[in-house]
Parts: structure tokens; sequence; C-alpha cells
């Protein structure tokens, strides 16, 4: 599960699927989009 914070909410955002994290693709702080990548799971 991740966390992003919008207007000081903090969001958990939950996996669509189990598996393990091959890689993240943004850093801690960094704004993102809707629809925008975080995290690649195999």
């Amino acid at each position: 599960m991740l966390i992003v914070e919008a207007m000081k909410v903090m969001n958990p955002i939950t996996a669509p699927t189990d598996g393990k994290i091959a890689q993240i693709m943004v850093q801690n702080g960094q704004p993102v989009e809707f629809g925008e990548v975080l995290v690649v799971i195999e």
C-alpha cells in the first residue's frame, strides 16, 4: 500500500494485484498526476 498526500489529506493507494515491487517510478515528495505510474509490480 502507498500513501499519497493531497491537500493535507493522506490517501491510501492499494495495489490492484499481489506481487513484488520491481521499480519505484517516483521520488518522495515529487508531485504526481492522476493515472501516473507510481510503482511497477512483478
